[in-house]
């Protein structure tokens, strides 16, 4: 019968990304300021897209200036906000000397708003090293410190990480745990380490701590003026340039409240998530995998127990596939601080995130696809000097 085939290849579409996880779990190694060989205090700038951030400007701001271990400066980018953003980032500068805000220029034809900000805050850096974050980002004052020892202990010229993500409504428990299902299920860990393949490398856009010179070197967000992946994009142009770049887990040092309700959460996943795959082929193989290994198993027991089928054995592979997703799961929430309704969403979430990923794509052939309401605009942009 058809039935034990389709469910034995939906056990082995759970199976292997729960085996990558697991193993990938034990190689994600937590950022820690401890164990600092020479007690040398480095130079960072964090640099601070904001557009309309008068609820998060001033306390990212703080956060970053709190920092321990480290010369810090902040510099933020004010994209052209109609809140009380510039205000804020007014009194912030009077107060701090360390504060600056770069001068506004309009966005050049090309350019995502994004990446111009982090473009020309990177420009006007003093730091040896850059930490590109949000103005949703809260960073713990080892939090600097923490990535600059992991970049320098392992050699990278780049580090990043996914930080905790408060949730609250059932939106952001469903989608929002589910960037470290896909990080830790699909990315190879060990080829990442052994290899310079920019393909092999992964960040997140919330935390990107890169040195200076190696920004420059990968010719800085110019490189990727259009995307709005910068998460995925920077890392790729660092290793094309020969350098290496890592992931650590930043959970106790850094957070973020990345999306507030279900809109929210559904526009701005829907803004980078075909771009984060990268190809129709890579969405319509990830779609196949997912509804296989992560849809069916539980839409089948569900179906068995209201029919009240016999239980034979596609409702055993069923409930070994889906055990193991919710196994993972559960072993993320207690890593990565989650909630338990988030694991309870498993299926949900999985389901949801494939329609944001096809909704993703067709953005991106229609060029709907927008950072905060703004796309393109129509003057030069500066080059990496």
């Amino acid at each position: 019968m058809w039935q034990t085939p389709l469910m034995s290849l939906a056990f082995a579409c759970s199976a292997l990304p729960a085996l990558l996880g697991a193993v990938n779990l034990r190689r994600y190694r937590v950022m820690d300021a401890s164990g600092d060989p020479d007690g040398v205090r480095p130079t960072v700038t964090v640099c601070i897209p904001a557009r309309n951030e008068a609820a998060n400007i001033e306390a990212c701001v703080r956060c970053a200036l709190a920092s321990t271990g480290v010369e810090v400066e902040v510099i933020v980018h004010d994209d052209a906000s109609t809140d009380e953003t510039p205000v804020i980032l007014s009194a912030l500068c009077e107060e701090d000397s360390r504060v600056r805000v770069v001068e506004r220029q309009p966005l050049p034809h090309g350019w995502n708003g994004k990446q111009w900000g982090c473009q020309r805050m990177g420009l006007v850096a003093t730091g040896d090293w850059l930490l590109f974050t949000d103005a949703d980002v809260r960073l713990a004052p080892s939090a600097l410190r923490s990535a600059w020892i992991a970049a320098r202990t392992g050699g990278s010229a780049l580090v990043s990480t996914v930080p905790r993500q408060e949730t609250e409504s059932w939106m952001e428990d469903a989608i929002i745990p589910l960037i470290h299902f896909v990080l830790l299920c699909y990315l190879p860990f060990g080829q990442m380490r052994s290899t310079l393949r920019p393909a092999a490398s992964a960040g997140c856009g919330q935390f990107l701590f890169v040195e200076r010179t190696a920004w420059r070197a990968a010719g800085g967000h110019e490189t990727f003026r259009a995307s709005m992946h910068d998460g995925i994009k920077l890392p790729r142009a660092v290793r094309r340039v020969g350098l290496r770049t890592d992931l650590f887990d930043g959970t106790p040092v850094v957070s973020c409240r990345m999306y507030q309700g279900a809109v929210a959460v559904w526009r701005g996943f829907a803004k980078n998530a075909f771009e984060g795959l990268g190809s129709f082929g890579l969405l319509i193989f990830v779609t196949i995998v997912h509804a296989l290994g992560q849809l069916l198993p539980a839409v089948w027991i569900v179906w068995a127990l209201f029919t009240a089928r016999p239980w034979g054995a596609p409702e055993w592979l069923a409930s070994a596939a889906l055990t193991i997703s919710i196994g993972l799961r559960l072993a993320f929430m207690l890593r990565f601080r989650q909630s338990l309704r988030s694991v309870l969403l498993h299926p949900v979430g999985i389901g949801l995130l494939t329609l944001i990923q096809w909704h993703s794509a067709w953005l991106h052939i229609t060029g709907r696809r927008s950072w905060k309401g703004r796309t393109s605009g129509g003057a030069p942009a500066p080059a990496v000097g």
